[in-house]
């Protein structure tokens, strides 16, 4: 079950908004050590195109959460949410705050609410993987949006893991996916005091299409490169793992470099999208808006809020 002891704190948002950055500083000023809520930082050698924290910003503040397993591993929420209440209640029985960071909504909320996950069936999904890599992820995913439309349309089309499991759950329970989700409804104040960082979309879309060319210049098609050699090519392409998919593509003379960043750009502009349209339904989220510098100059803000709620 979450921890449910004391309140946590956290910092959310869209990507590239700004957060890793002024997440160090925030958890300075509290004296926490931060636990990711990312779904793609949980993966190793996926370092520069996650925008992970480097080993520096890691010194200088502890991170959980980050590099648990390899890339083509299955990794549930199911399983984050035992690990990361473990974390967390080890940072409590030494009197550290965590501090929750990151993008993906149904990760935070997972730590923070008491939120219940269906059973698993591997032979159902080894069939529906099967049927995903032979008919496309189309067909599943048309599938989903007539058994369970609610559960498909927060499911991006071309998401094999995610429509994969949506129709295992159906296949194994009988019940749709989506009503699974009846404590996503609540949102007990008592667990969480949040800070969201929120920006103008043309601040977040430039934000985005300089973060991707960031990216590049630091290395990331030779971390893709890497990857595919390992043998995650598949893996990468199946999963589409935004950006990687695109970028092993470019590799396989597929995609050229071009074609490849710009879809990058207008999916990462889909997924901050998403990503703020799930967490403006939760209540308990404090907003402050930031423009071209994104969340750095919202830290003393976002960190006198939180601090009250520490106290």
């Amino acid at each position: 079950m979450p921890p449910s002891r004391s309140r946590l704190l956290a910092l959310v948002g869209p990507t590239a908004s700004g957060k890793t950055e002024a997440a160090l500083a925030i958890a300075e000023r509290l004296g926490a050590e931060i636990c990711s809520v990312d779904s793609m930082l949980v993966y190793r050698g996926m370092d520069v195109g996650t925008a992970k924290p480097t080993a520096a910003e890691r010194r200088r503040v502890p991170h959980h959460l980050i590099d648990l397993a390899e890339p083509s591993e299955r990794f549930t929420v199911a399983r984050f949410q035992e690990t990361a209440c473990g974390v967390i209640d080890g940072l409590a029985a030494r009197s550290v705050p965590a501090l929750l960071v990151g993008g993906s909504g149904l990760y935070f909320r997972a730590v923070v609410d008491d939120l219940r996950f269906p059973p698993e069936d591997a032979a159902v999904r080894t069939a529906l993987e099967a049927e995903a890599s032979s008919a496309g992820v189309g067909i599943l995913h048309a599938r989903l949006a007539g058994l369970d439309p609610a559960a498909a349309e927060r499911i991006e089309p071309g998401n094999v893991r995610r429509t994969v499991r949506a129709l295992e759950v159906v296949a194994a329970t009988g019940k749709p996916f989506s009503s699974f989700a009846d404590a996503w409804e609540l949102y007990p104040t008592e667990r969480v005091r949040a800070a969201g960082v929120r920006l103008p979309s043309e601040v977040l879309g430039r934000r985005v299409r300089a973060r991707v060319h960031t990216m590049l210049e630091r290395g990331w098609l030779d971390e893709v490169r890497g990857l595919v050699t390992r043998g995650f090519g598949a893996w990468l392409t199946s999963t589409q793992a935004i950006g990687y998919a695109e970028l092993a593509a470019h590799l396989d003379g597929r995609l050229t470099l071009d074609d490849a960043v710009e879809t990058t750009v207008k999916r990462t502009k889909n997924l901050a999208r998403r990503q703020l349209a799930w967490f403006r339904r939760d209540p308990r989220i404090r907003w402050f808006d930031g423009g071209d510098g994104g969340a750095a100059p919202l830290v003393d803000g976002i960190s006198a809020f939180l601090l009250e709620g520490s106290a």
